[in-house]
């Protein structure tokens, strides 16, 4: 890429964000799409423009987004999300305090060398891209005392993400024990998640084996136990009853919509009740669907009924009727042996994954171990085909693979935009093929809550984009592009891979400006949610449910959004001193996502579940990896360039792993636990132990007549819950 490519892909950039944010300016001012841009805020009761829309400023999102504070979020969006922002300020702190010294000290440092000059034909850029060489350690001479500052500026960086990482865990422990301690009732803080229940001893039912247990070792606080039952043929009941249920509402709103344009009586809708209703009888639609739903509903009791009586399995949930009881036995160790009667913290009711609740201990190692393998191959033979697409999209290589295409891609302005998208596009789209399938390993590990899934999918997701985008891109572009160099010389593979960083800046500062201008730029318009909403809304939508379907937002999706900030933070910080020129495109991406986000977050995702800063362990986790990886890179960086007091450095992955460690043996275990100093505080009211209770029940095992003795009698005899995802 040549330096007035890389100015153009800039520039490129930042006039699309400018014209993405001027989209939104003046979509989200009209009416008829606040459902899109304001669903948190109408979803809350809310008016969708604060201050009204007509005295409107057209970039007041931003002073709503700076002037709002910690509690706005928590308030609009929960605990997660405040911690998701502590997250984005502290990564930004760090390469604000690290750009101020390492920009006015490295960059007239490098600046002033002439390394680059001198070695106009090896540099890594091949001498069209001297204008950033010389600003980078590629423009310092072996062995020279300059090389002081960059190996002090290892340590300031360090120093300041020990600093700031330890002071955001702190305030995120505080966050999360204020929420816990809040003095509304939380249906989660009064339950237990039992799993590896032992076999059912002759003339015992499950229920009565669990309520003896739990009355024996808790006799004053044990309230009821709610044992999972296989609930695969009633919620397939239930979801036909609910398919049905639906095309009645769409049928009607379809009806009403006839009387209204049409004559008073309307047109009613006909369907044929033959396969896929292509041939068979013809019937009215209402009435048929009336019909269907009747008959679909006393199934489904009489299903109800027969699952909670004889489809009991080898778990349960178990309700407290303080919270302290409930913590202190999420806690303990109930059993001699470590596979019969695991006790955990119950998650939300909506988190709950019912299928995995039921299986047992060693198997759920297993899986475990069979998934990390899975990955561990994923990760190897994914590297292959991103290391190569890495290699060809460069403009170069494509001409030489693809001669056909000369006349196109020689045309200035279609090689000027290939030079500076092409191989950060092909890279982006490869990325975003991969998020489900990891959701769908996650899963299948055995795990009982959605957003713990979430947490391990965004640890496999990190460890794949490290280890696939950061290291292997830069191997596969150092590799194919000096294969010939290796062969003659295999010795030289780590000088070569070494040399081949400050070169390797250019791809990866393109890479996080696309993320961060083009990114962010179509976040905030929400062009596609938009365009999604109004086409479902004209062709296929017809029912009020049908509507808000069609413009529900969903969540802030950490399952990528974290794996990708914590690739952009890994990227930066390696390249901090070797390329410090990188620094200002690490701040831009993570000061834009901020604000961005931030009037995302008040404004436009709903939470789908709260899990009280559960995520920042992971995030300070990765933080403390991308750390290591860094140091390890600087340490073999000023090996290979032969610095005779490179071992300075030595102690610095020690420090972090002994960082690390303090941190972990501090902080971690109230993210694991809830404390019992937490889980005493008096509540405002006492809870309704009924409808903490009825909280869990899946919705396909709701009677659908409330008072129904016969159902209340099965239920107060048989605890319940079921397999319900």
């Amino acid at each position: 890429m040549e330096f007035s490519s890389f100015l153009t892909s800039l520039g490129t950039s930042f006039i699309i964000f400018i014209i993405l944010m001027l989209l939104f300016t003046w979509l989200s001012a009209k009416r008829g799409n606040a459902v899109v841009y304001f669903p948190n805020r109408i979803l809350k009761g809310l008016e969708p423009w604060e201050g009204g829309l007509k005295t409107r400023n057209p970039l007041a999102w931003i002073r709503e987004a700076l002037s709002s504070t910690e509690q706005d979020i928590m308030n609009m969006s929960g605990v997660d999300t405040a911690v998701y922002f502590v997250f984005l300020g502290t990564v930004l702190g760090i390469l604000v305090l690290s750009g101020v010294v390492l920009l006015l000290v490295l960059l007239p440092t490098a600046s002033t060398d002439d390394e680059v000059k001198k070695n106009a034909n090896s540099t890594t850029s091949k001498g069209t891209f001297n204008d950033l060489d010389k600003l980078s350690m590629a423009n310092i001479e072996e062995r020279s005392p300059r090389l002081w500052a960059f190996l002090i500026a290892v340590y300031w960086v360090s120093l300041v993400t020990y600093v700031l990482s330890w002071k955001a865990y702190k305030h995120v422990s505080a966050l999360r024990a204020n929420a816990l301690m809040s003095p509304e009732v939380k249906p989660e803080q009064f339950a237990v998640l039992v799993r590896d229940l032992p076999d059912v001893t002759p003339g015992q039912t499950r229920k009565e084996q669990v309520d003896s247990y739990f009355k024996s070792i808790y006799p004053d606080t044990f309230y009821r136990s709610l044992v999972v039952t296989n609930n695969k043929k009633v919620d397939k009941i239930w979801a036909e009853l609910e398919g049905y249920r639906k095309k009645l509402a769409r049928t009607e709103a379809i009806y009403e919509e006839s009387r209204r344009k049409g004559n008073s009586e309307g047109k009613r809708q006909t369907n044929k009740t033959g396969f896929l209703g292509l041939c068979g009888k013809q019937v009215d639609s209402i009435e048929y669907y009336n019909e269907k739903i009747k008959k679909m509903t006393q199934k489904l009791e009489a299903e109800q009924k027969v699952t909670l009586r004889e489809k009991q399995l080898g778990a349960a949930l178990v309700f407290f009727t303080d919270r302290v009881t409930a913590a202190l036995a999420a806690q303990s160790l109930h059993a001699q042996m470590v596979d019969k009667w695991t006790v955990t913290d119950a998650p939300e009711p909506r988190q709950l994954i019912w299928t995995n609740l039921t299986i047992k201990f060693f198997v759920r190692i297993v899986r475990q171990y069979m998934v990390y393998v899975l990955v561990f191959l994923t990760i190897v033979f994914y590297m292959i085909p991103i290391g190569f697409i890495s290699a060809i999209t460069t403009l170069e290589n494509l001409r030489k693979l693809l001669p056909f295409l000369k006349p196109i891609v020689d045309q200035v302005q279609i090689k000027t935009v290939l030079e500076a998208y092409l191989p950060q596009l092909a890279l982006i789209i490869f990325l975003a093929l991969l998020p489900m399938f990891l959701l769908f390993l996650s899963k299948i590990e055995g795990i009982p809550s959605g957003s713990h899934v979430i947490r391990a999918a965004s640890g496999k997701y990190f460890y794949f984009s490290v280890l696939n985008v950061f290291i292997g891109v830069t191997i596969a572009g150092t590799l194919f592009d000096t294969l010939k160099s290796v062969e003659e010389e295999p010795n030289s593979l780590v000088p070569l891979l070494a040399k081949s960083l400050p070169g390797n800046a250019t791809f990866f500062i393109t890479f996080v400006a696309l993320k961060f201008f083009v990114g962010y730029g179509l976040e905030l318009s929400r062009i596609v949610p938009l365009i999604i909403y109004h086409l479902r809304r004209k062709y296929l939508c017809k029912s009020e449910a049908e509507i808000r379907e069609a413009w529900f937002p969903g969540d802030i999706s950490y399952a990528t959004r974290v794996p990708t900030d914590m690739l952009i933070i890994t990227i930066v910080l390696c390249y901090s001193v070797i390329a410090p020129v990188i620094i200002p495109f690490g701040v831009l991406y993570f000061a834009l996502g901020w604000l961005v986000l931030r009037n995302q977050a008040l404004k436009v995702y709903v939470p789908s579940y709260e899990s009280y800063g559960r995520m920042w362990p992971h995030m300070h986790t990765r933080i403390m990896g991308a750390l290591l990886l860094y140091q390890v890179t600087m340490l073999g960086y000023f090996g290979v360039i032969q610095f005779y007091y490179t071992p300075i450095l030595i102690p610095l992955p020690i420090l972090s792993l002994l960082f690390y460690y303090v941190c972990r043996r501090k902080f971690y275990n109230a993210f694991c636990h809830t404390a019992l100093e937490v889980a005493s505080q008096e509540l405002k009211e006492t809870p309704n132990m009924e409808l903490i209770f009825r909280s869990y029940i899946p919705p396909s095992l709701i009677p659908e007549k409330q008072e129904d003795e016969q159902f209340e009698g099965a239920l107060s005899r048989v605890s319940r819950t079921g397999s319900f995802v």
